[in-house]
């Protein structure tokens, strides 16, 4: 069985995904991102199966398109990194399998995008279309907030920022819920808790356990399953209403959620890998 990991760094993640292979007798053949060449006519990858690792959305879209076009099995797939790496389309994916998502709008240009977001009702949230970590996104509480970010991005003038996704800001508890759903199964899911309303870990969340036992678990495991399946970690948040569904991640980070969750995240996706390579 031989099982590659394309990865641009290692991290603490691949670290602990080293550890949980060598346990089941296992070695990852390390595909650096930074230094792999792909022959786009006669590429042969003699792999059972490649877990994407990569720290940068389009080299891992190049990289998975290329390997599924030539028949190796990856996790993810490609359409499951287009999906996901793309807010808009993780949003229509979700709508289109009746999912609850928070309510969003797209608009290309500074003049639609201050009507949406006046139609929607301050706060808002803009987010990049395409982006991770909580990174440029930003929280809009009135009209003169909204015509300088809204100038800001327009001046910034490149692709990614021409595409203006807004969503409803929700109202929660100080935390919010990230679950990790691996070959159709909730496997654990973490509270993530923080005085600001951005509660990512990398930003300094702090995670403890949460029961997936009813509506988490089954929202969790019908997004997965709207996005294409296969490893990845679901953000969902708690509303007077219900639970919604804000992302869906298809390179997960673990580092703080193995220990309050009692789960062995990376053996769990070796697992799965062992599982992809002999089907």
């Amino acid at each position: 069985m031989k099982i590659g990991m394309l990865l641009s760094t290692v991290s603490k993640e691949q670290k602990h995904l080293f550890e949980a292979a060598k346990q089941r007798g296992i070695t990852f053949e390390r595909l650096d991102d930074r230094r792999i060449i792909f022959d786009l006519g006669n590429g042969m990858y003699d792999y059972d199966v490649i877990l994407e690792r990569c720290v940068n959305h389009s080299r891992s879209l190049y990289a998975l398109k290329v390997l599924n076009a030539h028949g190796v099995n990856t996790v993810n797939t490609y359409d499951v990194a287009r999906i996901c790496g793309n807010k808009f389309l993780t949003t229509m994916a979700l709508i289109n399998h009746n999912v609850p998502t928070p309510k969003a709008r797209i608009a290309f240009t500074v003049e639609s995008a201050l009507q949406a977001i006046e139609d929607l009702g301050y706060p808002v949230v803009l987010k990049p279309n395409i982006g991770s970590w909580g990174r440029l996104i930003t929280k809009v509480n009135d009209r003169e907030a909204a015509e300088a970010i809204l100038e800001h991005k327009e001046i910034l003038g490149s692709f990614y920022h021409s595409i203006f996704y807004i969503q409803e800001y929700v109202e929660k508890p100080n935390r919010d819920i990230r679950s990790f759903v691996i070959d159709g199964e909730t496997i654990c899911a973490i509270y993530r808790y923080s005085e600001h309303w951005k509660t990512n870990t990398a930003l300094g969340g702090e995670a403890t356990n949460c029961p997936v036992d009813g509506e988490i678990g089954e929202l969790s495991e019908r997004a997965a399953e709207a996005v294409g399946g296969g490893i990845l970690a679901v953000d969902l948040m708690e509303t007077p209403d219900g639970i919604t569904v804000n992302e869906v991640n298809y390179t997960m980070e673990f580092r703080n959620s193995s220990a309050p969750t009692g789960v062995d995240i990376p053996g769990r996706i070796v697992d799965y890998l062992i599982k992809v390579a002999a089907s």
